[in-house]
């Protein structure tokens, strides 16, 4: 399943994301990953769930490296349960025009590996033309 916050900047979707992690973690019997541009989160996340930041993966520029990144990720932890995705606009030259596509990768991945991603999208919904929302949890 991939789950969808989708909002402009300043809504409140990195809070909804920690909160949700942080409650996450806590009835997890696997592995919660939260992916962040940076480290600015990490004193807000419980000691528990592994915190990836982007910035010390600058080479990763583009989408299908982006999900390479994430095979890489699942191909050394099996037990992960839950992927948050904090501002993908902001990661590897992810956009508007091909998150359509992004997306439907994460779903198939959700489905391969049982897990679930939460994704948050700083940008109105309304402007996500091509994106099919009944194939995704939109959570606000």
């Amino acid at each position: 399943m991939v789950k969808l916050l989708i909002g402009k900047k300043g809504s409140g979707k990195t809070k909804t994301m920690l909160d949700m992690a942080n409650e996450v973690v806590e009835d997890s019997k696997g592995s919660v990953i939260f992916i962040n541009k940076n480290q600015r989160l990490m004193c807000d996340l419980k000691h528990k769930i592994r915190v990836v930041c982007m910035e010390d993966f600058q080479h990763i520029t583009n989408s299908d490296e982006y999900i390479g990144f994430i095979y890489g990720i699942i191909s050394s932890d099996h037990d992960i349960e839950t992927v948050f995705i904090d501002s993908i606009l902001k990661h590897a030259d992810i956009n508007e025009d091909n998150i359509p596509d992004f997306l439907s990768r994460l779903k198939k991945i959700s489905q391969r590996y049982d897990m679930e991603f939460v994704v948050s999208l700083s940008v109105e919904k309304e402007d996500l033309k091509n994106v099919d929302f009944n194939e995704y949890e939109v959570l606000n």
